[in-house]
């Protein structure tokens, strides 16, 4: 074996545990000397950085920013020069081929290669050149093929000496080091994938406005500015400014001017045409936003915002919605939108450039737009078609194969926040990135890559998946499903450091996903089961796992990264955590009152309780975080929902109380019953626990709870002695939960069932408890057993993936609701007719109950996102004929419950003819649909929102 060199292992330490590099890429700056190595920073000395007087202004400022955070990682600020060559030994030479001499110099020369970057969109290069002139033993070259290209160059240097993008906008510390080389050799991030890449600031008040009217005066270039250098780090190019109550060319007048310079190609929202802010219109529009009533007025207005900004860089929105981004009226056709874009393409001819085809258009087809174009609507082919999600992260439609051969080509207008039905989302991060990797690579895949843009509210809470969009955006194939979790730390890396970066890595995944369940702003007493599956506390223990967890790490890591943490990881864990124990503790309250228990009042406290420490969180992130840096910033409601639209300020759901009589009074309530006895209600005469099982071996448990005031004693009796109890007395002051599970080793064969005997002041309640013991020696390795008259399986545990007419079967990890998806690939795939040897998932199962069955299949709630086509899949017993089903909703509140329960739930009735050994068949048959999970239901399935956990499965298989 060849000898490694002992720098060579220091320098592989060096870059493995390095906190600054560029996400996924390979990292070429080091921390100590190397052979051949470029010093930026050495010996208490900076390069200089040299860029032409004569490149573009957006290059220089940039380039300004390299100088300063060379300065923020090192102490060191390097003299910034123009000019024809640099006056020391080495050198930083910034610039863009065929706008600056030094880097047109070079290139003639061949000391760089032209070609690499001639006619590219937004690449650099980075190279360390011997001897670029004489006087100077080596350059640090940062050439860009244009403005954006040059300007990525130096944010990727400066992200790979330890500058977070997030240094300003999440208070991410800059690891301070005392040299920086960088690695011989030449580096780049090739061109984008998309081509145009961005944000949309929506939904802005109150965070938004309210932080930056304190901070700045309001929404102007002090404010824009943060927001273009953000973009540019993240090697984003496309904004979408605010727009609620505010109009960026007209509040500002130098807010186009230093987006173009920045770099940053403006445009405007989906129902904004010209160029106009709809502010623009209610401020100085005459008459209706009718054309078919108005339309000499509205043509003047469009063609003054054209006018206004013809010198920048922008796509333009044409089409037309009706006023304040509502429906036009019934009355508006096709003819008519028809025209109105006509028109609008004559204004930008005459006043941009007679050839329109050479203005970037996009056509916005959101809501009923999709509707028109369905019906027949169509404009010019140089237009990109921006395709839309359903506000809910599901794209609604993508191109076919005649519609990727539009010159305009496609794109797709995607939502991390949302304002309307069935409720607002807009408080926290609640974007799980497995999900937005999933529906953007349909996108990329279908060839909608020309424009993608994402609404992110008010920026602040979406740091993390808002890099995650645009690096996707950047290089799909960088980041496959199976990548994820090595982005996510990654990310963390960057941000927080090696040590702690897998932890952080795992905290931020698992509190996106909880959030993923169902989004806060949805959430009721009643959303998590309180008496199946102990799904309502394991939801509860999961965060508050997660705020342990998260406060262990705040409490090693050191002082500067306190309140990065804070913002980016252990706020919304936080937050979301008292909010989902909020509502399960109403829910408890409203149950126990229903079963008259004394400690219902104390479920009433301890709702207001944690009403009081949101209230209080919200406090520490707006007014002591930095000072009250982030003042303002999360002031948005999001708690009392009564219908789609926020409350005007956070109410508590409501509780009731109980008048406790002074007296001692036992009552006992069952795991998965809402009675409680001795009760009145002689349809719950015989209190009985869910079945214990061998194969589950899951405890079971009852309460024992106090009516009165006074406390009493009690005891618990079997009359089996193999059923393990505990405790087995108490005195009960307040509630006693009483966990029952089974000596399995001592439960005779054919055990059906024990009785429990509960005694307390002057009362005696019975208790049945079902068992059922299972030989699981005699269970093959992956096949599942069916106890409790159910069999749940997820997704990714099948038997066999038989693959066929060249589709696999993928693995989404850590995907959707429970464990994962998995998914037809690829996704461009065509349709398949289900039977036979046709693409298929396996699922064995063994029953001892035979008979009519239901099968549940969980799925993602995506869209039929090809016209013509469903999104369709066939489910079958055995050699039964395939039941096909379509997954695509046919009714709004079909919809409304998918994307409320982040899951499309169907059912599909079978028959067993005989008990045993079963193959349940999962048919590919539309490409896009990914299965999360199946339930067979033999009439046990008990009301729950995740379903029962998965049943025992034979083999060596973790639990």
């Amino acid at each position: 074996m060849r000898a490694i060199s002992v720098s060579a292992v220091l320098l592989l330490l060096v870059l493995c545990t390095s906190s600054g590099f560029a996400l996924g890429q390979k990292q070429y700056v080091a921390f100590s000397e190397e052979p051949g190595a470029f010093p930026l920073v050495n010996r208490g000395g900076a390069a200089p950085i040299l860029v032409d007087k004569n490149d573009w202004a957006g290059v220089t400022r940039a380039a300004h920013d390299l100088q300063a955070d060379v300065e923020r990682v090192t102490k060191n600020r390097p003299e910034f020069q123009t000019g024809s060559t640099a006056s020391a030994a080495h050198a930083v030479v910034v610039g863009t081929l065929g706008r600056s001499q030094l880097i047109d110099q070079l290139a003639r020369e061949g000391r760089i290669d032209a070609a690499q970057l001639s006619g590219k969109w937004e690449k650099f290069l980075v190279q360390v050149v011997e001897k670029p002139w004489p006087g100077t033993d080596s350059a640090l070259v940062i050439a860009g093929s244009d403005k954006r290209g040059t300007i990525y160059g130096l944010y990727d240097l400066s992200e790979q000496i330890g500058v977070s993008p997030w240094y300003w906008w999440a208070d991410v510390p800059v690891r301070r080091h005392e040299a920086l080389y960088v690695l011989p050799g030449i580096y780049t991030d090739g061109e984008p994938a998309v081509k145009y890449r961005g944000i949309f600031l929506n939904d802005e008040a109150p965070a938004l406005s309210g932080w930056a009217k304190e901070k700045f005066g309001g929404l102007n270039h002090m404010f824009y500015e943060h927001v273009f250098e953000l973009l540019l780090r993240l090697k984003g190019n496309y904004l979408w400014p605010a727009m609620w109550n505010n109009a960026f060319n007209e509040d500002d007048p130098a807010n186009p001017k230093l987006a173009d310079e920045y770099g940053i190609v403006m445009g405007t929202s989906h129902h904004e045409p010209m160029l106009r802010a709809q502010q623009e219109w209610k401020r100085h529009g005459h008459g209706p936003w009718d054309y078919s009533l108005n339309a000499d007025v509205l043509r003047a207005f469009w063609a003054e915002g054209v006018e206004r900004n013809k010198r920048y860089e922008s796509i333009v929105t044409i089409g037309m919605r009706g006023d304040g981004d509502m429906p036009m009226s019934e009355e508006s056709n096709v003819a008519l939108l028809q025209k109105i874009v006509a028109d609008q393409r004559k204004i930008l001819a005459e006043h941009v450039n007679p050839d329109v085809t050479k203005v970037p258009q996009l056509w916005a087809l959101y809501k009923e737009v999709q509707d028109y174009f369905e019906k027949g609507m169509r404009v010019p082919a140089d237009v990109t078609l921006l395709w839309c999600d359903d506000n809910w992260g599901n794209i609604r439609r993508l191109p076919t194969a005649a519609e990727r051969n539009r010159a305009g080509g496609a794109g797709v207008y995607y939502h991390f926040d949302y304002v309307g039905g069935p409720r607002n989302y807009k408080w926290i991060n609640t974007v799980p990135i497995t999900k937005v990797q999933e529906q953007m690579n349909l996108a990329w895949e279908y060839g909608a890559d020309r424009i993608w843009i994402v609404n992110v509210g008010d920026l602040k809470p979406m740091e993390f998946p808002i890099e995650f969009f645009l690096n996707f955006a950047w290089s799909p194939k960088r980041w496959p499903a199976e990548k994820l979790n090595d982005y996510t730390r990654a990310w963390t890396g960057r941000e927080f450091g090696a040590a702690h970066a897998a932890e952080i890595a795992s905290l931020i995944s698992e509190y996106t996903k909880l959030n993923g369940l169902r989004k806060p702003e949805l959430l009721e007493p009643t959303t998590y089961s309180l008496l199946n599956y102990n799904e309502a506390e394991r939801q509860v223990e999961r965060w508050e796992n997660l705020a342990h967890r998260a406060e262990a790490v705040a409490a090693a890591l050191p002082a500067e990264s306190q309140d990065a943490f804070f913002e980016l990881v252990q706020h919304p864990i936080l937050a979301a955590g008292i909010v989902n124990k909020l509502y399960v503790t109403v829910g408890q309250n409203r149950l126990y009152a229903l079963q008259g228990r004394a400690s219902a009042n104390l479920a009433a406290t301890q709702a207001r309780e944690l009403f009081l420490r949101d209230e209080q969180l919200t406090h520490r992130y707006n007014d002591e975080l930095g000072g009250g840096r982030w003042r303002h910033m999360m002031d948005q409601t999001h708690l009392g929902y009564t219908y789609w639209q926020q409350p005007p300020a956070n109410v508590m759901p409501g509780v009731q109380e109980v008048q406790v009589r002074d007296v001692a009074e036992m009552a006992v309530s069952v795991e998965g019953s809402p009675a409680a006895w001795p009760g009145y209600d002689p349809r719950h005469s015989e209190p009985t626990l869910p079945i214990l099982t061998s194969t589950e071996n899951v405890a079971r448990h009852f309460d024992v709870f106090n009516r009165g005031r006074k406390p009493f004693d009690f005891t618990v009796e079997s009359n089996e002695p193999w059923l393990k109890i505990s405790p087995r007395s108490g005195s009960a002051g307040a509630d006693t939960r009483v966990t029952v599970e089974a000596d399995w080793s001592k439960v005779p064969a054919d055990a059906k069932e024990a009785t429990l005997t509960v005694r307390g002041a002057g009362e005696t309640v019975s208790l049945r408890v079902p068992v059922r013991k299972v030989d699981v020696s005699a269970i093959p390795a992956g096949v599942f057993v069916e106890t409790e008259k159910y069999v749940a399986i997820e997704a990714e545990h099948f038997s066999r993936a038989v693959n066929a007419a060249g589709i696999t079967w993928k693995l989404l990890p850590d995907f959707g609701r429970t464990l994962s998806g998995v998914t037809p690939m690829p996704v461009t795939a065509p349709s398949q007719t289900p039977g036979g040897g046709s693409p298929r998932l396996e699922y064995e199962f063994t029953s001892e109950l035979s008979g009519p069955i239901v099968v549940q299949t969980v799925f993602a709630p995506t869209l039929n996102f090809q016209p013509g086509r469903g999104l369709r899949c066939a489910i079958s017993i055995d050699d039964a004929a395939p039941q096909e089903i379509d997954i695509a909703p046919r009714k709004l509140q079909d919809w409304e419950q998918a994307v409320s329960d982040a899951a499309r739930v169907l059912s599909t009735n079978h028959v067993l003819a005989k008990p045993g050994r079963h193959v349940l068949k999962f048919w590919m048959i539309d490409p896009g649909v990914v299965l999360e999970r199946l339930v067979v239901d033999f009439g046990g399935v008990r009301p729950s929102y995740l379903g029962p956990p998965e049943s025992f499965r034979g083999g060596p298989v973790a639990r």
